[in-house]
This record gives structure tokens, C-alpha cells and sequence, in this order.
């Protein structure tokens, strides 16, 4: 199964009896993009983990805390970083869609999903 094959391969992960633990959806869509990508061959596991490790230690070197509460955001700096290196994205379109969703963001209602509209995309 690849979730089991995930957990044993990436240290760190939080998680309890059931399996992984998420605090928000987002933490749970950016582990099962890196599940599907690792799926698709576009990394190893063991490259994957190199970065993530490499995430964490810079984010620990400008003073995160590391008390758990920020792994997901690492794991999604990681997601970021590996997929601009691979060639899949660059850092401009990141930059373009992490614009846009804190716009979406700005304008969708406490409580009610976020979708990303064409206005969000601003120039």
C-alpha cells in the first residue's frame, strides 16, 4: 500500500494509530500530491526525504520552533521546491498561483472553500 509505504519511508511524519494526522486540508492535499507524484516516478523517495530534511533545517536555522505544528508547511516548501527542480513548475508560476490563492483567500467567506477564479490571477 503506497500510505504505508509513504509513512515508513518519510520520518517525521505526524501521525497516530490510524495513520497520517492533518490539521487542515491543505496538509492532507499537498501529502497526497507528493504520494501521486512519487507514484508517477517524477522522484525517489530517498530524494524526497533529502529535500524535506533540507527545508526543515533552513526553516530551523531562521528559528522555527520545531514543536510539529509547522511540518506541513515544510513538507509543502519541500512539494515546491522538488517540482520547480524537476522542470514540472518554475518558481514564477508558484509565485503567480501562491498570489492568487491569498487573494481567492481574501475574498471567499470564513467557512466556506476557497476556489481559485480567473480575477484572482491579477496582473
Amino acid at each position: 500500500m503506497r500510505l504505508d509505504h509513504a509513512i515508513a519511508a518519510v520520518p517525521g511524519i505526524p501521525r497516530d494509530t490510524g495513520g497520517p494526522v492533518f490539521r487542515e486540508p491543505w496538509e492532507a492535499q499537498a501529502f497526497a500530491m507528493t504520494l501521486a507524484l512519487h507514484e508517477r516516478g517524477l522522484f525517489s523517495w530517498g530524494e524526497w526525504t533529502a529535500v524535506l530534511g533540507e527545508e526543515i533545517k533552513r526553516a530551523q536555522s531562521m528559528g522555527d520552533p520545531d514543536t510539529g505544528e509547522t511540518y506541513y508547511r515544510h513538507w509543502l516548501a519541500a512539494l515546491e521546491r522538488i517540482v520547480a527542480e524537476k522542470g514540472v513548475t518554475n518558481a514564477a508560476t508558484l509565485t503567480r498561483y501562491r498570489e492568487a490563492w491569498d487573494h481567492a483567500a481574501d475574498r471567499t467567506p470564513h467557512g466556506t472553500p476557497i476556489v481559485l477564479q480567473p480575477e484572482d490571477f491579477v496582473a
